[in-house]
C-alpha cells in the first residue's frame, strides 16, 4: 500500500518567533530552489505545506520529508525568516493576513473569527486503497483509534504565546468548525458523498473538499486521508504517524474484506476522546471507545499497535514503530517537549528546521 504525507510549517521571524505574512515569497523562493517539490499555500500567509510523492517505503518517505523540509528551511532563510514546525504559532504576535485567492477569501468571510488566527498545522497522511467505496468502508474501522493517534501527535500547547493548559491547542480550533472531529458512520461513498453535499448546500461547508473530519476519502487522490496529527517536530514522529496510518488503514481493509463489522463507538464519547486526547496527549488518560471506559492513554496506544502488527510485519515497520513509540513515551510527546524548552528560555531554536 503506497503511502504520501502532507507537512504544513509555520514561518515566524527569527528573533521574535511572531508569524510572518510573506509565505508567498518563501513559496516562489522553494520553486527557484526545486521546480519539482510541491509545495502549496495554505488559509494564512504564514503557514506553507510541502507535499511527498507517493511512497512505498519508509525510507523513501523519509528521504523525500528530508528533502521537503531542506529546501523550504532554504527558502525562509533567504527571505530572513526561521521554518518551524509546530501545530499552532508559540510566541506572540499578530495574526497573520489571509492568503490571495478566491477561495481562501470565501473561507474567510465564511468563517469570521474563527479563521482570524486559525494557523493550524498539521501532518496529514495518504493511504493508497483500491477504491472510493473501500476508502469510505475503511473509516468506519478506524474511529476507534483516531484519538490514539492525535494523543501521540500533540505538539501545540503554546499558541500566540500563551500557555493553553492543552497538549493540541490545534485540535481545539479545529473543534470550531462544522464538520469536525471524528467522522460519521457512512454505509457507502454515495451516503458520503450525499451527507457532504448537504453541508455545502446548508452554508456550512465552503465546497465539499472543506470538511475538517479527522479522516476521510481524498477528494482528489485514490487514497483514505488522515488529518489527525499536529505538525511534527521530528521526521521520525512523521514516520510514526505515516507507519501506523498505512498499517491502520490495511488492517481495517481486511476486516472489510473477511466481513466483519466495525465495533460501535459512541459519538457522544468520540467526542469526548478527541477533547481528552487534545487536553492530555500520552500524559494522563485516555477513552477506550469500544470498551467505553477511562484507561491510560499510553494503554490505548500499544492496544493500537498490536491491532496493526500484522500490516505492520508485512511492510518490515514493526521493529521501526516500536522503537518510535518507545522513544516517544520515554522522551514526550511534542507539547511536553515545547514546555520544557520553554522553561529554559529556548522554545524557537527547539522548533526551528535549519537547512542541511
Amino acid at each position: 500500500m503506497t503511502l504520501g504525507v502532507e507537512e504544513e510549517f509555520l514561518l515566524v521571524t527569527p528573533r521574535s518567533g511572531e508569524p510572518s505574512g510573506r509565505g508567498s515569497a518563501v513559496l516562489a523562493n522553494v520553486a527557484a530552489l526545486d521546480p519539482q517539490l510541491k509545495v502549496h499555500p495554505e488559509l494564512l500567509a504564514a503557514q506553507t505545506e510541502a507535499t511527498t510523492g507517493v511512497c512505498s517505503s519508509l525510507d523513501e518517505l523519509s528521504g523525500q520529508l528530508r528533502s521537503g523540509r531542506d529546501r523550504m528551511a532554504r527558502a525562509a532563510q533567504d527571505e530572513g525568516l526561521a521554518l518551524i514546525s509546530s501545530g499552532s504559532p508559540p510566541l506572540p504576535g499578530a495574526p497573520s493576513p489571509v492568503s490571495p485567492g478566491a477561495r481562501f477569501a470565501r473561507i474567510s468571510d465564511t468563517y469570521r473569527a474563527v479563521v482570524t488566527d486559525y494557523h493550524a498545522c498539521g501532518c496529514h497522511v495518504h493511504v493508497g486503497v483500491p477504491d472510493r467505496e473501500t476508502a469510505v468502508g475503511i473509516l468506519n474501522h478506524l474511529h476507534r483509534w483516531l484519538p490514539s493517534l492525535l494523543a501521540m501527535s500533540v505538539n501545540s500547547p503554546f499558541h500566540l504565546g500563551a500557555d493553553t493548559g492543552y497538549a493540541s491547542w490545534r485540535m481545539v480550533q479545529q473543534s470550531r468548525f462544522p464538520g469536525s472531529g471524528i467522522p460519521p458512520r457512512f454505509a457507502s461513498a454515495d451516503d458520503h458523498d450525499r451527507q457532504v453535499a448537504r453541508l455545502v448546500d446548508c452554508g456550512v461547508l465552503v465546497d465539499e473538499a472543506m470538511t475538517f473530519w479527522l479522516a476521510r476519502p481524498s477528494p482528489h487522490l485514490p487514497t483514505v486521508e488522515l488529518r489527525v496529527a499536529d505538525a511534527a517536530t521530528t521526521i521520525g514522529e512523521a514516520l510514526l504517524q505515516a507507519a501506523l496510518t498505512r498499517a491502520l488503514v490495511r488492517t481495517a481493509q481486511r476486516e472489510l474484506e473477511a466481513g466483519r463489522e466495525a465495533p460501535e463507538t459512541a459519538e457522544r464519547l468520540e467526542q469526548a476522546a478527541v477533547w481528552t486526547a487534545a487536553r492530555h496527549g500520552l500524559d494522563g488518560p485516555g477513552i477506550d471507545l469500544v470498551a467505553r471506559r477511562r484507561v491510560p492513554a499510553a494503554e490505548l496506544v500499544h492496544a493500537m499497535v498490536r491491532w496493526a502488527s500484522p500490516a505492520l510485519e508485512e511492510t518490515n515497520d514493526l521493529v521501526a514503530v516500536r522503537k518510535l513509540v518507545a522513544g516517544l513515551l520515554h522522551c514526550g510527546t511534542g507539547a511536553r517537549r515545547q514546555r520544557a524548552a520553554a522553561a529554559r528560555g529556548a522554545l524557537l531554536p527547539a522548533l526551528q528546521i535549519r537547512p542541511r
